[in-house]
């Protein structure tokens, strides 16, 4: 039985490390394997593999002597992992299980602090206090951080003292300085040194710029450059216009310059406003009202500039705002003339004579070395050519008569212009009113028109009248209304003037009214206007008696009346009962016309009947008859007809005549009908069905024989009626009839 024994490792092994940027001429020696197998009889092969095998890293395969052949950069790679074996030379075979073992790369300060984040930029509100916080800035070094002081870093300043401050250990930024002034200087260009080694000499360095800007803070007034400004001003510059500028110069920037002018009360400043640009501060004074260099020629007044935005820390230091003085100058500018009002307003009579004054016009040029003025009427205004103006005086008058009727008021322009210089014009409104005169009377309002009731009671309204006049009165109408002279004897009404409102009421002056009597009654109605002088006109106002209930309301008057509430006329009347009396016909027609159509059907559905029988709607008149049945086809059968149609069925248009074959003569009748029927049966034009064709010929086998007339003797006395007796007593009364007959005739007497 076989059994494991526990081989105790017979690796010798040195201390592998090698120094990276290695510069020497010679491989560097890294270390040495061996085995304690290896008698140094040069029995033993050592063999290398793993990262770097070969490449980085060689092996001497007698003596175990591990080189680097190459110069090594720790910060790339920093170790390196490799595995190592012991062969026997002849058989090949190792001698030892493969061990695995690492090369490390020494550290030595070969990289220098570095500013991954720089350059930066940073700020710090101006007039900040020492100490007050502005950046961290941090750099970074590649060596070895656990091996010696390669990788410790300390900061500093080199150049931006003695403003701000670096921690040397955690590279903060600070205020080095107080009160800092933005306005004084706003840029600071700061350089700052990471050294290694702990910032012994012999360390490596790296540097990095901060580029450092002071805010501004609202910590200065805004302020005037000069303590009076002088402006000019033509005097005809238009209101609102912009005359000028001023401005406050305030040194801090943004929100915290903004600038707000106001005009401080005083001489003139209620003339003027001043509004602030947002693009440039300026403060830009405006006209608020017009300016006249004849009333004067200088104005001053003071303008205050503040800022909007303060900032509290600073109010100690005094009143954020500044003042100065503006003077302004008006410069006399050559107007046109001035009229002394800006409209005119005139009243003229209609009628008024042409050529007559009705007013005056008066316009100055106010200018220095006044000029002479000329009006004329701007043609644009007054087309009509109703009034003229004297050219020099100014003075209106009419150039036709005017009628307030047809224009009440007149509105146009008239120009003034400087004989100095013509072309400066100024132009005013001219309001005409024509006054009215009176010369028209008043008249009644609709109605002319009312009823009153049979039932009616005297001292009963029974309608209010108005009146209207064409003619204006400043002072408003005021009508008198009054019965006419010639209807104060024995009146059935009267007229009721109300005074107070124009109006005036119809009054009955008895108890009831016959419509039988007198329908129509005729009331003449004075009425007069209080205008000078007076007009009056007489109105004749037509009252219709009607018949009423007892609460007043009309129920008839007559046919018009009924109609004329409604605003009907008796012509209007005459054209509906026109066009009633038209549809009566109408209808009349209509109806008759459906009858004759039903009618007709009735007669239709008759002949659709099967077995149907023929009416010809008209009653024989017997023997004596010849031309309501022709039955000298029975008689004669030569005289049938080629044309002949039948009188059973209707007749039809397109069928053509039947040639019938003529029946010889002394042909029996019986034969005749035979060969009818025959024709019958074969017709297509036939109906389709059994018909009863009468051909007035009685048959054999009839118990009363023929009852024609056909073999009738040619007279009647010829006749023998003793056989009705034999008939039974049905024919009882036929035979007394016609035995009376034959008792009675003489021819019968033996």
């Amino acid at each position: 039985q076989s059994h494991f024994q526990r081989v105790k490792r017979g690796w010798v092994w040195n201390q592998f490390f090698v120094l990276e940027e290695y510069m020497g001429s010679e491989p560097q020696y890294v270390g040495k394997l061996h085995s304690d197998l290896d008698k140094g009889e040069g029995t033993v092969k050592y063999t290398l593999s793993g990262d770097g095998a070969g490449t980085v890293f060689t092996i001497d395969e007698t003596t175990g002597d591990i080189h680097a052949i190459r110069s090594l950069d720790r910060e790339d790679k920093p170790f390196y992992t490799l595995r190592a074996q012991a062969v026997d030379i002849e058989t090949r075979k190792p001698l030892e299980p493969e061990s695995e073992f690492i090369i490390k790369v020494q550290d030595i300060n070969d990289n220098e602090p570095k500013f991954l984040d720089g350059p930066y930029v940073a700020s710090v509100p101006e007039m900040s206090p020492v100490g007050a916080y502005v950046l961290q800035v941090k750099a970074t070094d590649a060596d070895d951080p656990t091996y010696g002081n390669s990788a410790r870093v300390v900061y500093s300043i080199l150049q931006g003292q003695p403003y701000f401050s670096i921690d040397p250990k955690t590279g903060v930024i600070r205020t080095a300085l107080p009160n800092m002034d933005r306005e004084v200087k706003e840029q600071y260009q700061v350089l700052i040194q990471a050294k290694d080694m702990g910032g012994q000499l012999g360390g490596l360095a790296g540097t990095t710029i901060v580029n450092i800007t002071l805010t501004d803070v609202n910590d200065n007034p805004p302020r005037f450059p000069k303590s009076i400004f002088h402006l000019k001003v033509p005097e005809s510059s238009p209101i609102g216009s912009a005359i000028g500028r001023i401005r406050a110069v305030d040194p801090d920037f943004g929100k915290n310059a903004e600038i707000e002018y106001n005009i401080v009360p005083g001489d003139g400043g209620n003339l003027f406003d001043i509004v602030t640009d947002e693009d440039t501060q300026e403060g830009i004074i405006k006209l608020k009202k017009p300016l006249d260099f004849e009333t004067k020629k200088a104005y001053t007044f003071k303008v205050e500039a503040s800022n909007l935005h303060l900032d509290h820390r600073f109010h100690s230091a005094g009143p954020f705002k500044d003042t100065a003085t503006v003077k302004i100058s008006v410069l006399d500018v050559d107007e046109p003339p001035v009229f002394s009002k800006p409209v005119y307003t005139m009243e003229v009579y209609e009628d008024t004579p042409v050529g007559t004054i009705i007013g005056a016009v008066t316009a100055q040029d106010l200018d220095v070395g006044s000029s002479a003025v000329r009006y004329f009427i701007d043609w644009k205004s007054d087309g009509d050519s109703y009034f003229t103006i004297d050219g020099t005086e100014g003075t209106i008058a009419t150039n036709e008569l005017l009628d307030r009727e047809s224009t009440a008021q007149y509105n146009f322009s008239i120009i003034a212009s400087k004989v100095s210089n013509p072309l400066l014009t100024s132009k005013v409104n001219i309001l005409i009113n024509v006054l009215d005169v009176n010369e028209f009377p008043p008249e009644i309002s609709v109605p002319y028109e009312t009823a009153v009731c049979e039932n009616a009671k005297a001292g009963q309204i029974i309608q209010i009248v108005s009146a209207a006049d064409r003619d204006l009165s400043p002072a408003g109408q005021q009508f008198s209304f009054r019965l006419a002279p010639e209807a104060t004897i024995k009146p059935n009404f009267t007229v009721h003037d109300f005074r107070n409102d124009n109006t005036a009421g119809i009054e009955t002056l008895r108890n009831g009214y016959s419509r039988r009597l007198q329908e129509l009654y005729f009331l003449p109605v004075v009425i007069e206007d209080s205008s000078y002088p007076v007009q009056s006109s007489t109105n004749t106002m037509t009252i219709r008696v009607c018949r009423c209930d007892s609460d007043g309301t009309i129920l008839s008057c007559n046919v018009e009346a009924i109609f004329l509430p409604v605003g009907l006329s008796t012509g209007a009347l005459i054209a509906i009962l026109l066009c009633i009396v038209i549809l009566l016909v109408i209808v009349v027609l209509y109806v008759a016309l459906r009858r004759q159509r039903k009618k007709d059907t009735l007669m239709t559905s008759k002949e659709d009947i099967r077995d149907n029988v023929i009416h010809y709607d008209d009653e024989g008149g017997g023997e004596e008859d010849t031309q309501a049945f022709d039955i000298g086809a029975l008689r004669n059968p030569k005289v049938i007809e080629d044309n002949k149609i039948r009188r059973d069925i209707k007749p039809d248009s397109h069928c053509l005549p039947r040639q019938r074959p003529l029946v010889e003569d002394n042909t029996d009748i019986r034969d005749f009908i035979h060969q009818r029927l025959q024709e019958n049966d074969a017709d297509p034009a036939a109906p389709p069905y059994d018909s009863l064709a009468t051909y007035a010929y009685e048959g054999n086998g009839s118990v009363a024989e023929s009852l024609s007339s056909i073999d009738s003797l040619t007279t009647e006395a010829d006749q023998d009626y003793d056989y009705l007796t034999d008939w039974g007593p049905r024919f009882k009364v036929l035979a007394d009839m016609f035995g009376e007959e034959e008792n009675n005739n003489p021819d019968n007497v033996t």
